[in-house]
Formats: C-alpha cells, structure tokens, sequence
C-alpha cells in the first residue's frame, strides 16, 4: 500500500490505521463543491473546490494540531495541513480533470488554500488555476481518483457545481458519481489497487460529471 503514501502525502496519516491487508477501497470519502471561475472577459480561469472529508479520516488527520490547547482548531492552525494537501495533489492533476470544447485543459499551481474544521469534519479549500484560459463555450468538469482510493461524492442541491461571473444564459448538467458500494461488489482485492496508478482508468467510472454550456 506504500506506493500510495508516497504519492498522496497528505494520506500518509493512515498508515497507523491500516491493520488489515484487505481492506476494501475506498479508504477515504470526500463530500466535494466545485466553482467554475469565469473572468470579466468570458473565460474560464480555473476551478474553485471545497472538499469535506468523512469524519474519521478528518479527525486523524487533525490529531495535535490544536497549537493553543483551547479545544478548538483554527483556520491559521490547519494551514500548514492545507498547504502539503493541496501541492501533494499534483501528481494525480488535483483529481480534476476540465475539458473545453473536448479537449483536456492543463493547470498551473493551486492558491488560495485553506482548512476550516466543523461539526467533526475538515474540509480543504484552494483555487485551480488554468495554465491557459480558455473562451470555449461547451466545458466538461470530472472530479475522481483515478485509483479509487479516494471516492469523491457531490454535494446534496443545486450548490455542488457553480459558475462563477459566468456570461448570462450559461446552464450546468450535473452528474453525480456511482455509490461506492458498487466498487465493492465486484470482490476485487487489494492487490488489484495496489496495481493503480495516477494514468489508471479504474477511477473514471466513479467521476462526477459537470457539463457547462454557453450561448
């Protein structure tokens, strides 16, 4: 399972956790909002998320990070964790993919990062920037892990997937990803994930689809 914590660094905190060699993937629930950015001029500029991990996982992570004792964890107390969760993202490109026009778009370093913690659930924070940005008028949003170990679910409502200062008359069809049930129903072993990597096509059939159409 190793290959996978010098990959994702910021799941490293699992580890200590993992005291069955077959446990069945997923191993992390991300509850994710995504906001496509749009500038004064029409384009798309890049991609806004927000990602709430399960509880569990949330509560791991966060262990000794209270700095001041006062029971409570702080936005300036949780930077540091954004920081490395966000720039170890790179290698999988975010688990976002965006398309224009059906072709795939190229990002540039992640800003603006955060962490809040609420109701025993950390959720991370940061903009997606485009390398280019791009005027197309047909846009294709897939958040997913390509390897399954994260299953990333979209949040309940029409809040999931927004538009930015998008033109007027601009419409979004959401998809929503499979349950993550249906992975394990096929009784594949661990060792079958551990085969994964960030160009794997396992993950694609648990993406969560965005379309965005302009006039």
């Amino acid at each position: 399972m190793t290959y996978r914590l010098v990959r994702l660094s910021f799941l490293i905190a699992l580890i200590g956790a993992w005291t069955s060699p077959a446990l069945a993937h997923p191993h992390v629930w991300v509850t994710a909002k995504a906001e496509i950015v749009y500038a004064p001029d029409g384009r798309v500029t890049g991609v806004r998320h927000a990602w709430t991990f399960d509880k569990a996982y949330s509560a791991y992570i966060t262990q000794g990070l209270d700095k001041n004792g006062d029971g409570k964890l702080a936005p300036e107390e949780l930077q540091d964790l954004a920081k490395e969760n966000t720039e170890s993202l790179v290698e999988f490109d975010y688990f976002t993919a965006l398309k224009a026009n059906g072709k795939k778009q190229d990002f540039t370093s992640p800003r603006d990062y955060r962490m809040s913690y609420a109701d025993e659930a950390a959720t991370l924070s940061y903009f997606l920037p485009l390398k280019a940005p791009t005027a197309a008028k047909t846009m294709a949003l897939e958040i997913y892990d390509p390897t399954f170990f994260v299953a990333f679910t979209l949040a309940e409502g029409d809040g999931a997937v927004t538009l930015a200062s998008a033109p007027q008359g601009c419409a979004t069809n959401v998809s929503r990803a499979k349950a993550a049930e249906a992975a394990q129903q096929q009784n594949l072993s661990e060792s079958f994930f551990e085969t994964l990597t960030a160009s794997s096509s396992f993950g694609v059939q648990f993406a969560n689809r965005a379309i965005v159409a302009c006039p």
